[in-house]
């Protein structure tokens, strides 16, 4: 049996050291973590000393290295979202970052006010809303996953074990779990892995028949990002925002499960943000696609299984290139294990028409009940395996991706509850009023928890997906939500990658390092050419206002400092990626 965590714990501090202590039941581990040293310890109780200052935390979310040294990042608050299988599951709400030093200071004044800007980027990602962790199930791993595993993965602590796509505090674990006395298998943790992404459960009743329905969606740390900086894969194959979504069902014991995938889609592309409300996208002239694009899709298979493509991005205008590299790849690469569907979702859904998007599911109907979906009865034995997954994905794989992906979801869940025998021959889901409810507005929570995760916002189309069709409101929250979007990815996504950049570890503050990224200079034009086009509408404003003795005196100087605005506005426009907040601590790739 996997080792599990520890539950209840207690943080001791005193100058020289942290105190971790076990509080369940017949518990007597205490971890100490030296202040000075760094070194890390196991004890028991009776090593705390009775001066320390006491505080209740609920779990370790690991240490990081800044430059006025190392802190130690805990869980203070926690929720709980339900249980499933008697684990419980809780979404962490609040952290505490602590310094290790004492006093700063040893630090110059630029030091400290990089050492805040990173504390703050540390900060910035603990706030963004979806860490979940369990101290007794693995929820890095689908249902399918956890039935088909080995004697000695039953063995393995969670964190061991744990799928490290889905470990978002994996590098800030680094140093504590290398300690044999923190990372033992046979004997509860300290320390676990944190998931991010998205969970809601539900107990739900059809036919005076109670089932628990479950949502969970897993957002991958390779490639992770914010939507204009992180496109496209890498050379190892990861893509950009890449999400699994499982839908879970527990019935009478038995348990059901179906899986699809989102991600970017996977050719080396960008599309750096530069003022333009839809920048245009552009694919790498010179790099090797086909090799990053066997990488993801080996790797895809190798886990899921069969892959149905569902490219939904526009067939026509600055997306079709795109479209068109991603036919051209599947159709290179020859895998009798992969499908490739294109659909214009916004040209088949033009003028509201979003009752075509059955044209899409009678399509695919077919091999969706190839694929079928993972099915473990009562005693244990497993009656159907999932054979593979749709792989969805629009430009952002945000809200044409999470519409289609609901209602793929409903039509395996109708499946799944007539074969468990929950609905009766013939009858629909959507028929089933309050659970259609809860269904949409479920789908509706997740789609909003990966668009804010990855474009700052919450997502586009969820009135469709709350009510099953499109509404005027919804149209005028989505152009709400668009104008936010454009803010952020211009003028704060460069500070967000970086705070990602950080806390995965891409990259590691050096104190000793002459050149701070962070003190990179402004270009003048920057500041100045903002601040002339204000002045220059502004004047041309109080012309209009205090007109003159004659007209033509005023229309000559309205015309001059609109002039001068509009050529202002115009040559930033041109130079609109100079004016944008790009990142500072990693060097993105650069499409020629």
């Amino acid at each position: 049996m996997a080792a599990t965590t520890y539950e209840r714990l207690k943080l001791h501090i005193t100058p020289e050291k942290f105190y971790v202590e076990a509080c369940d039941d017949g518990a007597d581990d205490v971890l100490i973590i030296d202040r000075v040293s760094t070194e890390v310890t196991l004890a028991v109780k009776k090593d705390i000393p009775p001066s320390a200052v006491t505080r209740p935390i609920f779990g370790i979310l690991g240490t990081i290295h800044l430059v006025a040294g190392n802190y130690l990042i805990v869980i203070t608050k926690k929720t709980k979202i339900g249980e499933f299988f008697n684990h419980v599951i809780w979404k962490a709400t609040d952290f505490d970052v602590l310094s290790y030093k004492r006093t700063m200071l040893h630090l110059t004044d630029i030091q400290l006010q990089d050492n805040k800007t990173f504390l703050a980027m540390i900060n910035h990602v603990l706030n963004v809303d979806g860490f979940y962790f369990s101290t007794t199930y693995d929820l890095t791993h689908t249902l399918q996953r956890l039935s088909n595993t080995s004697p000695e993965f039953q063995e393995m602590s969670l964190l061991e074990r744990a799928d490290q796509r889905f470990v978002w505090n994996c590098h800030l674990l680094r140093e504590l779990s290398a300690q044999p006395e923190v990372n033992y298998s046979k004997k509860p943790l300290l320390i676990c892995d944190k998931m991010h992404g998205f969970i809601t459960m539900h107990s739900c009743s059809i036919n005076g028949k109670y089932f628990d329905w479950i949502l969970i969606s897993r957002r991958s740390c390779f490639r992770a990002g914010v939507r204009y900086y992180v496109r496209g894969i890498d050379s190892e194959g990861h893509a950009a925002n890449f999400v699994e979504t499982e839908q879970i069902v527990h019935y009478n014991g038995s348990r059901a499960s179906f899986v699809q995938t989102r991600g970017s889609i996977p050719v080396f592309w960008s599309q750096r943000p530069n003022l333009k409300y839809k920048p245009r996208p552009q694919i790498n002239k010179v790099a090797n696609h086909m090799d990053g694009f066997q990488r993801h899709f080996d790797s895809q298979v190798i886990i899921y299984g069969k892959q149905v493509i569902l490219n939904l991005v526009n067939q026509k205008g600055s997306e079709k290139p795109l479209e068109q590299a991603f036919a051209k790849m599947v159709s290179s690469l020859g895998s009798g294990m992969i499908r490739y569907i294109a659909f214009d979702f916004h040209k088949e859904c033009k003028n509201m028409r979003w009752d075509r998007l059955s044209l899409l599911l009678d399509q695919v109907a077919e091999m969706q009940d190839e694929l079928s979906y993972f099915l473990v009865d009562a005693t244990g034995k497993v009656v159907t395996n999932q054979e593979g997954v749709f792989r969805s994905n629009c430009m952002d794989c945000l809200d044409r991706t999470n519409v289609i992906q609901s209602l793929l979801a409903r039509r395996s869940l109708q499946a799944q509850l007539q074969r468990l025998g929950v609905l009766h021959v013939g009858q629909k889901l959507e028929e089933q009023d309050e659970f259609e409810k809860i269904y949409k507005n479920a789908w509706a929570d997740n789609a909003n928890a990966c668009a804010k995760q990855y474009a700052g916002t919450g997502a586009l189309k969820t009135d469709f997906t709350r009510t099953g069709k499109r509404t005027q409101l919804g149209l005028v929250k989505d152009g709400w939500n668009s104008l936010i979007r454009y803010y952020k990815n211009n003028f704060s996504d460069g500070f967000r990658q970086d705070s990602i950049d950080l806390f995965l570890g891409n990259y590691s503050v050096d104190e000793l390092e002459s050149h701070s990224p962070l003190s990179v200079p402004r270009d003048l034009k920057f500041l100045a050419l903002p601040i002339i086009m204000v002045v220059a509408f502004s004047m041309c404003i109080i012309c209009l206002l205090m007109a003159g003795d004659t007209w033509t005196e005023t229309l000559a100087y309205v015309l001059f400092w609109g002039v001068a605005s509009i050529g202002t506005f115009l040559i930033i426009l041109y130079n609109g990626k100079d004016f944008v907040d790009a990142p500072r601590l990693v060097q993105k790739e650069k499409i020629d």
